[in-house]
């Protein structure tokens, strides 16, 4: 399998949070989130893991620099696609896949993460997005398949979807596995044109679909994985979640010492 790079945004401000502090650092069980999502990144053995680090990028930094990361910063925070950007340089040479975590989503599973990337790798895709159905998925973007098969035609947003487009339940986690040389080469040709002035990560697939190569999507039975945390309801949900977590994966190990 062609080796992995992990590219983590923790640049947000998280302004639902109702605090100055970065989203990535406050505390699940007494332990920063991104805490999670890096130790579940270096459980995958990855080439290089690259840190995008903005709001508070020096709080953040001291916090994770006892992992092997590479801190990349976004000042300005421009949008997602602008944030993987910034990771481009310390990846230059890389020519393996790139799985793009969120620092603010711990609670994707470390099993989930590996069937992601070999679905990618033996789907032979471009670009493969982790994906769940919810039983309410207003406001995310849905994922519209080929008919039963893994590849998918187009991903559509909440608001551009038609009343067909909008009967589906499988979304976009924002969770995804490119190959490097796709990645950075379809982010040079994505623009701000919008009404944030922002680039957007996803618009990335849009260039993938228009040069015809080949997009997939791997779902997970569990949709609490794909949650991510915007408030403080949201971080103490994820609390309970996690604590679950290292029960099942304590009994896990017992059963199979």
């Amino acid at each position: 399998m062609p080796s992995l790079a992990i590219i983590i945004m923790a640049a947000g401000k998280g302004t639902r949070m109702k605090s100055d502090l970065a989203k990535v650092l406050h505390k699940a069980n007494g332990r920063p989130v991104i805490e999670y999502v890096l130790e579940k990144s270096g459980a995958l053995d990855p080439e290089k893991i690259v840190l995008i680090v903005g709001h508070q990028a020096n709080k953040v930094k001291a916090v994770t620099e006892k992992y092997p990361v590479e801190w990349a910063l976004q000042e300005p925070q421009l949008g997602t696609g602008h944030a993987v950007m910034q990771a481009e340089q310390h990846l230059r040479s890389f020519q393996g896949d790139i799985l793009i975590l969120s620092g603010d989503a711990p609670l994707v599973n470390i099993s989930t993460l590996r069937q992601l990337i070999d679905s990618h790798y033996l789907e032979n895709a471009a670009a493969t997005v982790l994906t769940a159905d919810l039983h309410d998925p207003s406001g995310y973007g849905r994922i519209i398949r080929h008919g039963d098969s893994n590849s998918i035609s187009k991903i559509v947003e909440h608001k551009d979807a038609s009343p067909e487009e909008l009967t589906v339940r499988e979304i976009n986690s924002g969770v995804y596995v490119f190959r490097a040389n796709t990645l950075f080469s379809s982010l040079k040709k994505i623009t701000n044109n919008n009404a944030q002035q922002e680039y957007y990560l996803t618009d990335v697939f849009s260039i993938c679909f228009g040069n015809g190569e080949r997009v997939c999507a791997f779902k997970t039975a569990n949709a609490d994985e794909i949650k991510g945390i915007n408030t403080i309801a949201q971080l103490r949900e994820a609390e309970k979640l996690l604590s679950t977590q290292l029960k099942d994966t304590s009994k896990h190990n017992l059963t199979h010492k």
